[in-house]
């Protein structure tokens, strides 16, 4: 099955007609910022060739984008929905030019319900915002990037963001009860809503999340809340190599006999890294090769210490170097920044010549993995970070070469191509939280058959026959 890819060019009169929509401040054709529009994190000089839109849209309601829809079927024009460009994927990258439409106007929270225990949204608030509105009032709303400070909701659920918390509390799509959506055609309706149970008809809900924009604007959402406990302590746990901190993961859960909130990964280069990032230094700095940072939440102190002093004893009898605890605002935000700045840490240290990786693989193969990734990248001569959620199998994983070399391109290639047949022997697959994208998309036929792409496919042009909506993005065509 193949769509349309089949678009008309902006025109004059197009944006004559967008300013009828949007109103002269809400469309904009200048060269810079339809540049800095039309990119996400992904440095450009990774992209074969440039990919820029013809012009750029700011919504401010869901009038406003069930209008566009409509123009867009009507002139087969191509839309690409845009939140806040922290994407590593190129999701918001415009891959057949069109329109390039802002959500950041977008930016209201529109109610916190006591009752419900739910918050609703636009899709244009920095998830960190949510965060503390619910914490404000004794809540928790758990989705936890680590991009919470600077990404925005609607790109959170766009992506299924993973994050911090996720072997506690699930990845945002975990989080969402209702979604209001506009639809490729211009209709705007509901999925979900308030309500914790629903199985009238297909749970359209949690396909929305992860759809990287390619099934519905999504212009309003409804997340659940959860009690936000009283006390958390962090505890950051250096250990003397790799596979002895993998290896204490499944100790520390089952002799702990409690859930963390987060099993974090460091290794050695991404915390020399971070240091150097942020002009700090972090315990056993250039002697440990991996640290583990874990979170506890309870609701009574001396419960709390007691389960947090068990757990550190576990990771001392499995080979940790020391247990630093963190249980205090000041040594909590100091250990959790740099856990955040890691991949800024990289990016700005690294050389450009590099893969930034974003793959999963069940929790008990990630020491395989690790190995593996070992030996790969001795024998490639190419160097690699990596750190992530452990709790849940996801690593972020960086390939770079050290040195100066006019092929970089096909030995980064080379060495990606080796750790995908890795993670695929080893059950995982090509991205657990940054999605697909362009970035990613002609490695989708390695871990789907063409039977599952196809129905991709089928999905697609089913809610969007025109292919108008952020095409050429999740599978080949």
């Amino acid at each position: 099955m193949k769509a349309n890819f089949s678009f008309s060019p902006v025109t004059e009169e197009t944006i004559k007609d967008l300013i009828g929509i949007f109103g002269a401040s809400g469309v904009s054709a200048d060269e810079e910022k339809i540049a800095a529009y039309s990119k996400d994190e992904v440095a450009l000089h990774l992209w074969e060739k440039r990919y820029d839109a013809e012009v750029v849209c700011f919504a401010e309601n869901v009038e406003q984008i069930s209008r566009l829809m409509k123009y867009a079927n009507e002139h087969r024009i191509p839309i690409t929905p845009r939140g806040a460009g922290t994407g590593l994927s190129g999701g918001a990258v415009p891959a057949y030019k069109g329109v390039e439409l802002s959500l950041e106007r977008m930016n209201r929270i529109l109610e916190l319900d006591m009752e419900n225990l739910t918050i609703t949204t636009e899709p244009g608030v920095v998830t960190s915002e949510i965060n503390k509105a619910a914490a404000d009032k004794g809540l928790l709303y758990a989705g936890d990037p680590c991009s919470g400070d600077a990404s925005f909701i609607g790109g959170n659920v766009a992506e299924n963001a993973g994050g911090n918390k996720v072997i506690k509390y699930g990845a945002t799509g975990s989080h969402i009860l209702g979604l209001e959506v506009v639809l490729p055609d211009g209709s705007v309706t509901w999925f979900g809503g308030k309500r914790r149970k629903d199985v009238t008809g297909y749970d359209f809900v949690h396909l929305m999340a992860g759809s990287e924009g390619t099934l519905g604007i999504v212009t309003k959402i409804i997340l659940r809340l959860l009690p936000l406990s009283a006390f958390t302590v962090d505890l950051l746990v250096p250990f003397p190599d790799v596979q002895t901190a993998l290896a204490a993961v499944p100790r520390v859960m089952t002799e702990g006999k409690v859930i963390p909130s987060s099993i974090e990964f460091i290794d050695r280069k991404s915390m020399v890294l971070t240091e150097k990032y942020l002009h700090t230094s972090y315990p056993y700095s250039g002697q440990a090769e991996a640290y583990l940072i874990l979170q506890y939440e309870g609701n009574e102190r001396e419960h709390l210490a007691d389960e947090t002093e068990r757990i550190g004893d576990i990771c001392i009898r499995c080979g940790a170097l020391e247990v630093y605890v963190a249980d205090n605002r000041t040594t909590r935000d100091k250990l959790w920044k740099g856990r955040k700045s890691i991949a800024e840490a990289v990016w700005a240290f690294a050389p450009i010549q590099l893969a930034n990786e974003d793959i999963v693989v069940p929790t008990s193969e990630v020491p395989k993995l690790m190995a593996e990734l070992d030996r790969m990248c001795d024998e490639r001569g190419v160097e690699y970070v990596a750190f992530g959620h452990l709790g849940d199998g996801n690593m972020h994983v960086t390939i770079y070469l050290q040195r100066e070399d006019a092929g970089w391109h096909e030995i980064i290639e080379g060495a990606r191509l080796e750790l995908y047949s890795a993670v695929k022997e080893l059950g995982g697959t090509l991205t657990g939280e940054h999605g697909v994208g362009l970035k990613r998309l002609g490695y989708v036929p390695e871990f789907l058959d063409e039977a599952q792409i196809d129905l991709i496919r089928r999905v697609k042009l089913a809610f969007d026959p025109n292919n108008v909506l952020n095409p050429g993005k999740i599978v080949p065509w």
